[in-house]
């Protein structure tokens, strides 16, 4: 009589082993995928990380180029007074028409005229 109990306990034993391998089997697919889950963040959290740099780092050259554009927009707008007006450019442009300075000729070019016509009259 005492086989046939051994048989059930040893089944439950046997059952129980078997829940028990179950178990830590799950338990280690569990840990797994955990660690894999913390690798996955942990590497998302270095792309992020590079990504807020670099955003950082071009945040930093836009505003040192729009701060070199207002200073340059200031120098424009200062040194406005001081250019010429479209009007006085035309009294300019008239004036040159009336003076022709490219026909007046210089001294030299009329000394070589001279000559040429003296050496023309000797031949």
């Amino acid at each position: 009589m005492a086989e046939p109990q051994q048989d059930p306990i040893s089944s439950l034993f046997s059952e129980f082993s078997t829940r028990l391998n179950e178990i830590e089997e799950k338990q280690r697919l569990i840990k797994d995928r955990i660690l894999l889950v913390g690798e996955n963040l942990i590497s998302t959290k270095e792309d992020y990380a590079k990504h807020e740099f670099e955003i950082k780092r071009q945040l930093k050259q836009i505003s040192s180029e729009i701060s070199y554009l207002k200073q340059l927009m200031s120098r424009v707008v200062n040194e406005m007074p001081n250019l010429a007006k479209k009007s006085e450019l035309e009294i300019l442009e008239r004036q040159a028409q009336i003076f022709q300075p490219l026909e007046l000729a210089r001294i030299k070019d009329v000394k070589d005229i001279v000559k040429e016509e003296i050496n023309k009259q000797k031949k």
